[in-house]
C-alpha cells in the first residue's frame, strides 16, 4: 500500500463522512487491500475478496464518491 492509499484508508474513517474522496482512490485502496475489481455494464463494478462481494455505480458526472458509498467501504 502506497502513501495515497494509506491516505484514502484514513479519509474513509474520517468522522464526519467526507465528501470529497475521488472515487478512482477508492478503487486504488480495494485493489491494494486484495480485492478483485469486476467490471459491470454501465457504470457498475464489484469488489470482491474471498466471499464477500460488493457492487457500487461509479459516480458520474462527479468524481468525487457519496457518503453512502464510502460508509458501504468502510463495512
Amino acid at each position: 500500500m502506497n502513501n495515497s492509499q494509506k491516505r484514502t484508508l484514513e479519509q474513509i474513517f474520517t468522522n464526519p463522512v467526507l465528501r470529497n474522496i475521488e472515487w478512482r482512490r477508492i478503487e486504488s485502496l480495494l485493489i491494494a487491500l486484495g480485492c478483485e475489481l469486476i467490471e459491470g455494464s454501465g457504470s457498475r463494478v464489484g469488489f470482491k475478496k474471498g466471499e464477500l462481494r460488493v457492487d457500487f455505480h461509479r459516480p458520474h458526472p462527479g468524481k468525487e464518491a457519496k457518503p453512502y458509498q464510502v460508509r458501504a467501504v468502510r463495512e
